[in-house]
């Protein structure tokens, strides 16, 4: 693992970054809004966990109650916050950073937190170290529900680490749901390395392609895309360095599931949603080509039944049929609304 690129982050965000002022770019820069139980939340955490809160999505999936999650690369716990109101006094929200700075802010307003949302005691855990070896922080093989993070893991110099860690500590059916910057094309290492380019997400943004190979490597035969959306430069230097690419943020939503294939396939499968998802009463979108209208009855692929059945989700929706005979590969073709993105990790 190169420990000057981590050296360079680390002095970036607990050195040079005082506030998300201090940014020269927009790329770590969150502008969508974010859904309705996150936006509740929001006034009740602390101002100078969010002023220095550096992020460019909202990756925190519903139905967290009780849940255990982890979010890697936490910073001063903005995300960690908002999951410990999320997932109520029974569950536990698990922050890991490496910089110091960022880790002793999120710690020192642990009690403040606590009482703000009136917890008798603490639900919330912070933790200084890597992103790429969590077992050394105690976090044990299948432990962790829903794995987070925000415009971070562009950061590390061993991905492939982060992703296989991120297996290791989920559960069977548990979620990975992440936010960050990608590019359309691989970044020169000299840029890649440039400490700017590195701290405002751009030189180490991940190849989309080579994202999709990577996951399946680490065991994730399928993952989706629930949101994508272009990202400005908005500083003519940086952009007279990486101008040539370009480059976005996605939101990814992965299952930790034995039984998904690399494609997706045709069973003859039927899924209903029913609603009860709170702030989905409507519909519910599984990514951004899988939306489930209240009681309506959708055609999936093997691969969005097990996601659906398989998970904590299981309990909003009935999937009608099994894997017992198969119809080939499934047909993602418009009109259908069943499939989009090609560089999804599967054709689904």
């Amino acid at each position: 693992m190169n420990t000057d690129i981590l050296e360079q982050v680390k002095d970036y965000y607990g050195k040079q970054l005082k506030s998300k002022g201090d940014l020269k770019t927009g790329a770590c820069c969150c502008t969508d809004s974010p859904p309705i139980e996150i936006r509740e939340v929001l006034p009740l955490i602390a101002e100078e966990i969010k002023d220095r809160f550096y992020g460019c999505g909202s990756p925190l999936p519903p139905l967290l109650d009780g849940a255990t999650v982890l979010d890697l690369g936490c910073g001063t716990g903005r995300d960690v916050y908002i999951a410990s109101k999320l997932v109520g006094e029974s569950g536990l929200a698990i922050g890991v950073d490496m910089t110091t700075e960022q880790i002793e802010t999120a710690i020192r307003y642990e009690d403040e937190q606590r009482e703000r949302f009136g917890y008798k005691s603490a639900n919330t855990k912070f933790l200084q170290g890597y992103i790429e070896d969590l077992k050394s922080l105690g976090i044990e093989d299948n432990s962790v529900d829903v794995v987070i993070s925000n415009c971070v893991i562009n950061l590390s110099p061993a991905k492939e680490s982060v992703f296989r860690e991120i297996y290791r500590v989920l559960k069977t059916g548990g979620e990975l749901y992440f936010s960050d910057v990608f590019a359309d094309r691989r970044i020169d290492e000299s840029l890649a390395n440039h400490p700017v380019l590195r701290g405002e997400c751009l030189g180490g943004a991940m190849y989309t392609e080579d994202f999709r190979r990577l996951m399946m490597k680490c065991g994730w035969a399928d993952f989706r895309y629930t949101s994508v959306s272009g990202i400005g430069f908005g500083n003519e230097e940086i952009e007279s360095l990486v101008g040539f690419a370009q480059f976005s943020s996605r939101t990814v939503r992965a299952f930790k599931l034995d039984d998904l294939e690399d494609i997706c396939e045709d069973y003859g499968q039927v899924a209903y949603y029913n609603g009860s998802i709170e702030g989905h009463p409507h519909y519910f979108d599984l990514d951004d080509h899988h939306r489930f209208f209240t009681g309506k009855p959708l055609l999936v692929c093997g691969n969005t039944a097990s996601m659906l059945s398989n998970s904590r989700y299981k309990n909003a929706f009935k999937v009608v049929g099994d894997r017992s005979r198969h119809y080939g590969a499934f047909d993602c073709s418009p009109p259908s609304s069943v499939c989009g993105d090609a560089e999804s990790g599967s054709c689904c």
